[in-house]
């Protein structure tokens, strides 16, 4: 057990904060943690530290940088055993309750009330033992191109996760997003063809995220939509970027852009209301967003914060994994595949925990 995930352990036993993660493509992990359990907040967006925003609601939790040791390690050469065996037992209850819920979506499209809803359930898997070394390694071996990332909090709970998204990267007056949407199985992305509910799907996104910030900015660049892989998936993806007017909105940036219609929907504040009615569960920080806040930890550096969307993550409770997974529905969307959408996203933190 090395220095860093001793340190884990640790803090683990007394009962205290801590942070691990790692950065797309980057051969380093970096450990936060807190001298105290006090939950502190984001108030004014010029804090320093780690944040972790729910879905819903904005109390945005802070690991702040004054209260915390920070540890940065470089990845070992080690092999990582996984499992052959990950597979879904079909749940016929579940699999029929998520059905009904996309015609739900689909009947409000059709009746006008947006254009796109963002829909998700929750399954459960049970862990012989938590061992959090074992788990975050098996997470940088499998998706090196993903944010990788543990957060506990004894007042908040445990959550894992790699997500393949980006909401927000700021470093001085330069800001940088994605819209990413529209899902098939990774099968190799050289000849992969999106159909048209996908390609609007993605559209959704990226049109939502140039008219929300065009107030805050200007310059604005645009990629093409290219095809990305995601651990077992392939994605839509746009690269945007754009000048802030002023390095103090970045508050109001995250605010308006946050959630997106990558995991809520379009016009979102009525997509949002209809999922936090019909879903019938509580998302937490699902579809929230993590990340440094007005500081790189692994150089010190301040004025970056580079944030992402919780995605492909879990809950874990009492050796129990909650999995959070969801899928975008438009007017063309079949109930059944959107389905095996999710038993497909579910696979991502399967792989791990086998």
């Amino acid at each position: 057990m090395t220095d860093l995930f001793l340190k884990v352990k640790t803090h683990q036993e007394q009962n205290l904060p801590f942070v691990l993660y790692s950065k797309p493509n980057k051969p380093f992990v970096v450990g936060l943690f807190q001298n105290n359990d006090h939950l502190y907040s984001v108030t004014s967006f010029k804090e320093k530290g780690f944040v972790f925003a729910p879905f819903e609601g904005d109390h945005y939790v802070l690991f702040p940088e004054e209260h915390l040791h920070v540890f940065t390690e470089h990845f070992q050469n080690e092999s990582v055993k996984l499992s052959e065996n990950v597979f879904y037992e079909m749940n016929e209850k579940a699999k029929a309750d998520f059905e009904h819920l996309v015609e739900k979506g689909i009947t409000a499209i059709n009746s006008g009330h947006f254009q796109k809803v963002v829909l998700s359930r929750k399954e459960e898997v049970a862990l012989e033992a938590l061992d959090v070394e074992a788990l975050f390694k098996k997470m940088v071996f499998c998706y090196p191109s993903a944010f990788k990332y543990f957060v506990y909090h004894p007042k908040v709970g445990m959550w894992m996760g790699a997500t393949p998204e980006r909401l927000l990267k700021v470093k001085d007056f330069d800001i940088e997003t994605v819209a990413l949407a529209g899902t098939k199985v990774n099968k190799g992305k050289e000849n992969t063809v999106w159909k048209s509910k996908e390609q609007e799907e993605q559209q959704f996104v990226t049109q939502f995220i140039l008219e929300n910030i065009k107030k805050y900015v200007s310059e604005e660049v645009v990629s093409s939509p290219y095809t990305v892989e995601a651990g077992n998936l392939l994605h839509i993806k746009t690269d945007i970027s754009a000048k802030l007017h002023d390095k103090s909105d970045l508050g109001e940036v995250l605010k308006v852009l946050h959630p997106t219609p990558a995991v809520c929907g379009y016009p979102k504040l009525i997509a949002k209301d209809f999922i936090l009615e019909h879903e019938g569960y509580d998302r937490e920080y699902y579809a929230g967003f993590l990340g440094e806040l007005n500081l790189n930890f692994a150089t010190g550096k301040s004025e970056c914060s580079d944030l992402y969307v919780n995605l492909r993550c879990m809950k874990i409770e009492d050796k129990t994994a909650h999995l959070y997974i969801g899928c975008g529905i438009t007017k063309d969307s079949n109930p059944e595949k959107e389905f095996l959408e999710t038993v497909n996203k579910s696979m991502t933190m399967k792989k791990i925990l086998n």
